[in-house]
């Protein structure tokens, strides 16, 4: 049997449930007939490489790329070699404006920030290509809804950084006192000029962090 790096009581809870039958059905009709991203074995990649006791920091986007190549199961990353998405190079210009210099990033796998314990998370795991929001309201939000829910449960604070409304959507979950909560629009280019730019979301995580002898290198 598969272990899940740490979510195993939360997934195994969820798997079971109704509504995550119903979707594994509807997932492997999708897969078997369309093109669907990010391939299966990445659905969970965001977990697979930030475990639930690691997780010091939620980056949290709408739904997976949905061109040919770009997406890997963590929110706003891309393989290496594959181009920069716009919504990345504007997190990346963030990063410069509010921290001072640029992300220690090299070219657009974020894979290094889920190593330091960011989860890279969408509110919906998976899209039909070319079509965003297609697989909206088909049981993701419910267990994207169940991981906050128990990340939110859990005593070591952590920072919730919330970008866009589907993100928005989530806040009412993050109700203990230990979590920062962060909020600002998609950093797409339609949006980012609404309140991405200057949101200084990255420094202050550390600020956060920085309470319990933790920082990212972002």
């Amino acid at each position: 049997m598969r272990s899940y790096n740490g979510w195993d009581e939360l997934f195994t809870r969820e798997f079971a449930k109704p509504y995550f039958v119903k979707l594994k059905q509807f997932l492997l009709e999708e897969y078997a007939t369309k093109r669907i991203y990010p391939p299966k074995r990445l659905i969970l990649n965001a977990f697979d490489n930030t475990s639930y006791e690691q997780v010091n920091a939620v980056i949290l986007g709408q739904d997976p790329y949905y061109n040919f190549g770009q997406a890997m199961g963590m929110s706003f990353s891309v393989p290496q070699g594959v181009a920069v998405p716009k919504s990345l190079v504007n997190i990346f210009e963030e990063i410069r404006s509010d921290t001072g210099r640029p992300s220690r990033i090299e070219g657009g796998d974020l894979t290094p920030w889920a190593k330091q314990g960011v989860l890279l998370m969408n509110t919906v795991l998976t899209v039909e290509e070319g079509k965003p929001n297609s697989h909206k309201d088909k049981g993701w939000e419910i267990f994207t809804d169940a991981v906050i829910e128990y990340l939110n449960a859990r005593e070591r604070g952590m920072v919730f950084l919330l970008w866009g409304r589907n993100a928005y959507a989530k806040k009412a979950l993050i109700t203990a006192p230990q979590h920062l909560v962060l909020t600002a629009s998609h950093p797409s280019p339609l949006s980012a000029y609404n309140g991405f730019f200057g949101c200084r979301h990255f420094s202050k995580t550390n600020e956060f962090l920085a309470r319990q002898g933790k920082e990212i290198e972002w």
